[in-house]
């Protein structure tokens, strides 16, 4: 009976750490969005994954825009071209500046062509003062990923945190749709 009052207290001590690291990861970001401190920005982010997540749902957006059926072969290109021109769109939404713009006001904007594609709820404006109402924003995506929605609505959009190393980085941002649609329509091959 001790082993397994042990072992629940074990797993117990370990669901605090877990949580309590992801709690204290998304306070770092989130401080380090409302100082407006882009290099602490960075530091918290696995670029890589970031870009990724942005591309797949640009490619995905434009699928979905098609009016009418997609073929294979328009498929395969999609697929090809596509992801190269939204990862070109990524690269550019995803420099320091754009990305810390984005975490703090909420506005996607490609600055370097002084473009903007809309605005969505800021993870500045995040109240983590109230663990409950964090909490109540917390979806589990995988054990080693969770999303945190930022505005009221689930099309509101969403910060998602992956567990690297020691820490947790943020690894995607969910837009809205209104904003994926008007970054669909400025594609130039459409």
């Amino acid at each position: 009976m001790r082993w397994l009052i042990g072992i629940l207290a074990a797993f117990l001590i370990c669901l605090c750490i877990y949580a309590g690291s992801a709690f204290v990861s998304v306070l770092g970001l989130v401080s380090a969005v409302r100082s407006a401190d882009a290099a602490q920005v960075i530091v918290r982010t696995n670029l890589p994954r970031l870009r990724h997540s942005i591309v797949d749902q640009i490619v995905s957006a434009y699928r979905i825009g098609q009016r009418r059926p997609v073929r294979p072969f328009e498929r395969m290109a999609i697929n090809a071209f596509g992801a190269t021109i939204a990862d070109d769109l990524a690269v550019k939404l995803m420099t320091p500046e754009n990305l810390s713009v984005l975490l703090s006001s909420g506005n996607v904007r490609n600055a370097a062509e002084n473009i903007t594609f809309g605005t969505m709820p800021s993870l500045a404006e995040l109240d983590v003062s109230n663990i409950f109402v964090l909490a109540g924003r917390i979806t589990l995506v995988k054990p080693v990923e969770f999303a945190v929605r930022l505005g009221e609505s689930q099309d509101a959009g969403s910060v998602s945190l992956h567990f690297e190393g020691a820490t947790w980085k943020l690894s995607g941002i969910t837009l809205p749709p209104r904003v994926l649609s008007s970054i669909v329509d400025r594609l130039p091959t459409r």
